[in-house]
């Protein structure tokens, strides 16, 4: 009986081992490429977490497929899918530094403005007169109303150019940043399953403006996640009638 017992366990503890395996690496400063100490790495999978130690090096219980957040307070908070189980380098940035910058190559501007003429796209104004003091002046003691007629609608359109300009920009943005290379290289998923996985998980404007920053890596991998819960059936591009 303790034989058989010895041997199981010489089974299992190996297949304990491996489910237990650990990530290892070293994080940085983006800018000076100083080692951080004191990053808290969190694996989002197991909830297992630890510190770096001074030179930057950390260790945590993680398996292929989980994920790592790294957070120092005054840097942006990095996010790893574990493709592999190789030590890493994490560089981490500065809350200072503006991540997912946006290069504008054009720019649309507002058709209320006009460099020749600063009055371009105004209503003119239409006095009432309320009394037979036709003429008297605004400051004068007994003026009259003035009213800028068209002034709301003009405000509600220069709103909605402003909108659509600033939904232009996001939309840009998530095209940098969720399409098939940046997709691919986090799920290594391929062809067809690529496709579908774009046009069933690509995010909405409206939810990358009110999580801006938005964090386009931590956002791929769980929606990976999401994938692989879905039957075969269900991985293909919606058809729309």
């Amino acid at each position: 009986m303790i034989k058989k017992l010895l041997l199981l366990s010489l089974f299992v503890l190996p297949l304990k081992l491996a489910a237990q395996s650990t990530i290892t690496g070293r994080v940085y400063d983006f800018e000076n490429k100083l080692p951080l100490a004191q990053v808290e790495v969190l694996n989002l999978s197991n909830k297992q977490s630890s510190k770096t130690a001074a030179a930057g090096q950390f260790s945590v219980t993680a398996k292929q497929g989980d994920l790592l957040t790294f957070t120092l307070k005054g840097y942006h908070v990095d996010t790893l899918y574990l493709t592999s189980m190789r030590p890493v380098a994490i560089y981490l940035p500065n809350s200072s530094i503006s991540l997912n910058e946006v290069k504008i190559q054009s720019a649309k501007l507002s058709p209320y403005l006009d460099i020749e003429n600063i009055n371009a796209g105004i209503t003119p104004t239409k006095r009432i007169e309320g009394d037979d003091l036709a003429g008297k002046k605004n400051n004068d003691r007994a003026g009259g109303i003035v009213l800028n007629l068209g002034f709301d609608k003009m405000k509600a359109q220069r709103e909605k150019e402003q909108r659509l300009t600033e939904n232009e920009g996001v939309e840009n943005e998530i095209r940098l940043n969720f399409n098939e290379t940046t997709v691919g290289n986090i799920t290594k998923l391929k062809g067809d399953e690529l496709k579908a996985f774009l046009s069933i998980y690509q995010p909405n404007v409206e939810r990358v403006k009110s999580e801006a920053p938005f964090n386009y890596t931590l956002y791929i991998a769980q929606a990976y996640q999401a994938w692989l819960k879905l039957p075969p059936a269900q991985r293909k591009v919606p058809k729309f009638k």
